[in-house]
C-alpha cells in the first residue's frame, strides 16, 4: 500500500486549521450568551443568541454545502442518463432556503424557541415531541454517517491510507471541537469548510479543463461524445418522478434542527430572514465548480489518463467522480491541495448534525419530558456525553453499514412526510391537537413506508398507480437486481395525506369532546378537555376575600409569561420582534 506524502500533508494541514479554529472559537466565545441570566446550555445550542451576518451566513449555507451536496452535484451531472437535468439539490436547497426564511424563519425565531422541537412539545404534549423526535434523530444521525463515509471514500483516493483509521479520526477531531464550544465552534469552522471548498475546487477546475484527455464541455453538453451529453434530460413518464424529489429537497429541506438551529442563533427574526436568502444564494455559487467538474468527467476519454481504459461510470465508482477528476486530470500538488480541502470541509460537515441531535435530546427529551428540575450544568453535561455517543454511532455506522445512503434517503423523506406537515400545523393551523398529530404521524409513516425503499432492498406492500420492475447490472460482477420503481409522486402525496390527517382528526376530536358525542374521560391524550380547561385558567384568576371561592369572583387579567408551559419555550426579550405577547399568540388566540 502507498501512501502519498504530499497529500498526507495536505490533509493534515488543513484538519489542524479546522480543529484550531474551532478550539479558538470556543475560547473567544466561551462567556457569550451566558451573562445575563443566560444560560450555558442555551449558549452551546443556540450561541447566545447573538451569531451576525458574515459568520451566519456562512453557516447557514454550509448547513448544506457539505460533503454530500459537492459530491451528490458532481456525480449526477456525471452519469449518463441523468445529467444537470437531474441534479437537483442546488436549486432544491436554495428554494429551499428561500422558502424556510420567506415563512417559518420569523415566526419560530420571535417566539424565542431553542429547538425545532418546542412548538411540538408546547401544543402537543411531551409524548408526542418524543415521537417526532425518532425520524429528526434519524435524519441527522444517518446524515453524518454519509457524510462519513464519502469521506472514507475520498481520503482512500488521495493517500491510500486505511479508510477505518481515516474516518475515526476525522470523527474525533470534530466531536472534539464540537464538545468544547458548540454552535460558536461548528458556526466559525464553517466559514473555513466553505472558504476550502471554494478555493480547492476553483484552484482544480481550470487545470482539469485544460487536460488533453478532456473534450470541450460546451460540445459534451449537448454531442454523445465518450458518454452521453451531460445536460441531461427529462423524459416525459419521469416528470411525476422528478417533481416528487424536487418538492422532497424543497419542502423537506426546511424541518431539520440544523436549519432551525442557524435560525434560532440570529440576533433577530429579520436576520434569521436574511441569513436564509443569503444562504440560497451561497448554495448556488457554490454548486458551480462542483457541476463543472461532472461535465469534466462526462466529457474525458479515461484511456488517455492514469485512472485506466475503464471509466468510473462502469467500475460503479460514479460517486466517487469529483475526487477522480482532481486526482486524475489535475498536477499532484493541485490534486492535494483540492483534495486535502474537500476532506477537511467534509469532516466539518459532520459536526453540524451531531450538534444538532443533541440538542434536541438534552432539552427535549432529558428536560422537558424527563427532568424539567435539572440545573444547567446537568443539561450541559448531557449535551456533552449525547454529542459523543451520537459521534460514535455516526461513526460505527459509516464504518459498518453498508446501505448508510439508502438509510439517510429514507430518514430524510420520513422528515419531509412526518415532521413538514406537522411544523405547518403547528404554526399556521389554528386548532390541530395531539389526536391529530398521532394520526398524521400514523397516515404518513405508513404510505411512505408501504412504497419501498430500493437502496435498503425494502419492497413496497403499497403498489402506486405507474410503478414498473427496473433492473440494475453491477457491472464489476455482473449481477442482476431487480427492484420496484414508483413513479407516482408518493412521497409528496403522503406529506398532503399527513397534514389534512392531522387537520381532519384534530377538529374532528374536537368536535366529539365538545359535543359531549365522547365522554370526557375518553380523552387520555389531555388534548381537547383538559387543554381546553387550561386555556380557562391561563385567562383568569381567582380573587376572593373569602374562603369559598364563587364564579362571579373571577376575574379576567393579562397571562403573565412564565406562568404557563409557554414560559418554558419562551426567551420573553425576543418577544418584541413581532410583537406577540405569548408562543401562542399566533396559534390559539380565542
Amino acid at each position: 500500500m502507498t501512501i502519498h506524502v504530499e497529500g498526507l500533508v495536505a490533509i493534515v494541514l488543513f484538519y489542524v486549521l479546522i480543529l484550531f479554529v474551532g478550539i479558538w472559537a470556543a475560547w473567544k466565545n466561551k462567556n457569550s450568551g451566558v451573562g445575563d441570566g443566560g444560560d450555558r446550555s442555551e449558549s452551546i445550542m443556540v450561541g447566545g443568541r447573538d451569531i451576525g451576518l458574515f459568520v451566519g451566513g456562512f453557516t447557514m449555507t454550509a448547513t448544506w454545502v457539505g460533503g454530500g451536496y459537492i459530491n451528490g452535484t458532481a456525480e449526477y451531472v456525471y452519469l449518463p442518463g441523468f445529467g444537470l437535468a437531474w441534479a437537483q439539490a442546488p436549486f432544491g436547497y436554495a428554494l429551499s432556503l428561500v422558502v424556510g426564511g420567506l415563512f417559518f424563519a420569523k415566526p419560530m425565531r420571535s417566539r424565542g424557541y431553542v429547538t425545532m422541537l418546542d412548538p411540538f412539545q408546547q401544543l402537543y404534549g411531551k409524548r408526542m415531541g418524543g415521537l417526532l423526535f425518532i425520524p429528526a434523530l434519524m435524519g441527522e444521525i444517518f446524515w453524518s454517517a454519509a457524510i462519513l463515509s464519502a469521506l472514507g471514500a475520498t481520503l482512500s483516493v488521495i493517500v491510500d491510507i486505511n479508510i477505518n483509521m481515516s474516518v475515526v479520526i476525522s470523527a474525533l477531531i470534530a466531536i472534539f471541537y464540537t464538545l468544547v464550544g458548540g454552535l460558536y465552534s461548528v458556526a466559525y469552522t464553517d466559514v473555513v469548510q466553505l472558504f476550502c471548498i471554494f478555493l480547492g475546487l476553483w484552484i482544480s477546475v481550470p487545470f482539469a479543463l485544460s487536460n488533453p484527455a478532456v473534450s470541450d464541455i460546451g460540445v459534451t453538453a449537448k454531442k454523445a461524445i465518450y458518454q452521453s451529453p451531460w445536460l441531461g434530460k427529462i423524459e416525459p413518464e419521469d416528470n411525476w418522478l422528478w417533481a416528487d424529489n424536487f418538492f422532497l429537497l424543497m419542502l423537506g429541506g426546511i424541518p431539520w434542527q440544523v436549519y432551525f438551529q442557524r435560525v434560532l442563533s440570529a440576533s433577530s427574526a429579520t436576520y434569521a430572514q436574511v441569513l436564509s436568502f443569503l444562504a440560497a444564494f451561497g448554495c448556488l455559487v457554490m454548486a458551480v465548480p462542483s457541476v463543472l467538474i461532472g461535465a469534466i468527467g462526462a466529457s474525458t476519454d479515461w484511456n488517455q489518463t492514469t485512472y485506466g481504459s475503464l471509466p468510473p461510470k462502469d467500475k460503479d465508482e460514479s460517486d466517487m467522480i469529483l475526487p477522480i477528476v482532481l486526482q486524475h486530470l489535475c498536477p499532484p500538488y493541485i490534486s492535494f491541495f483540492g483534495l486535502g480541502a474537500v476532506s477537511a470541509a467534509v469532516m466539518s460537515s459532520a459536526d453540524s448534525s451531531i450538534l444538532s441531535a443533541s440538542s434536541m435530546f438534552a432539552r427535549n427529551i432529558y428536560q422537558l419530558a424527563f427532568r424539567q428540575s435539572a440545573s444547567d450544568r446537568e443539561i450541559v453535561w448531557v449535551m456533552r456525553l449525547t454529542i459523543f455517543v451520537f459521534g460514535a454511532l455516526a461513526t460505527a455506522m459509516a464504518l459498518l453499514t453498508g446501505s448508510v445512503y439508502g438509510l439517510w434517503y429514507l430518514s430524510s423523506d420520513l422528515v419531509y412526510v412526518i415532521i413538514f406537515p406537522q411544523l405547518l400545523s403547528v404554526l399556521f393551523v389554528k386548532g390541530t391537537n395531539t389526536y391529530g398529530s398521532v394520526a398524521g404521524y400514523i397516515f404518513g409513516l405508513l404510505l411512505r413506508i408501504g412504497g419501498g425503499e430500493p437502496y435498503l432492498k425494502l419492497p413496497p406492500f403499497i403498489y402506486y398507480p405507474g410503478w414498473m420492475t427496473q433492473e440494475k447490472i453491477h457491472r464489476l460482477t455482473g449481477d442482476v437486481e431487480y427492484f420496484i420503481q414508483q413513479r407516482f409522486p408518493f412521497k409528496s402525496v403522503s406529506m398532503v395525506a399527513s397534514f389534512l390527517a392531522n387537520v381532519f382528526f384534530s377538529y374532528l376530536t374536537k368536535y366529539l369532546f365538545e359535543s359531549g358525542m365522547l365522554s370526557h374521560k375518553y380523552d387520555f391524550l389531555d388534548a381537547v378537555v383538559s387543554k381546553h380547561s387550561k386555556e380557562i385558567m391561563d385567562k383568569a384568576t381567582l380573587v376572593s376575600n373569602h374562603d369559598n371561592i364563587i364564579l362571579s369572583e373571577m376575574a379576567p387579567v393579562h397571562q403573565v409569561l412564565g406562568a404557563s408551559l409557554a414560559g418554558t419555550f419562551t426567551n420573553t426579550e425576543i418577544l418584541s420582534d413581532d410583537g406577540a405577547s405569548s408562543p401562542e399568540a399566533f396559534h390559539n388566540e380565542d
